[in-house]
């Protein structure tokens, strides 16, 4: 059985005890969230909801907050000696799959 559902304004496919990174949400290590569930799949036959399943929803919780990966942003002009270099950390949120209710 999986799940999709919707966290900062992205979709991400979840099931059960999976591990997911999501945009960054205030709570603390050991915080129990819910999610809404756009779509659902259980042996074979697929819910789709408009835009959510009703009574559907995915039980998380929080195991970790962090940075991802840097990121290197390099513009420049040619021939012109314009050069900017910057970084960028993207804070997210590891989330654990407790449950997919129906």
């Amino acid at each position: 059985m999986y799940a999709i559902i919707v966290s900062g304004g992205k979709q991400y496919k979840v099931e059960q005890d999976a591990v997911v990174k999501v945009e960054r949400l205030d709570g603390n290590v050991g915080d129990k969230i819910k999610f809404d569930v756009l779509m659902l799949s259980d042996e074979g036959s697929v819910t789709a909801g408009n835009p959510v399943v009703p009574g559907a929803y995915c039980e998380t919780e929080i195991v970790g907050q962090g940075k991802g990966d840097k990121l290197v942003i390099y513009r420049y002009k040619a021939k012109k000696n314009v050069r900017k270099k910057q970084g960028h950390r993207q804070p997210f949120t590891a989330v654990k799959v407790l449950a997919i209710v129906k």
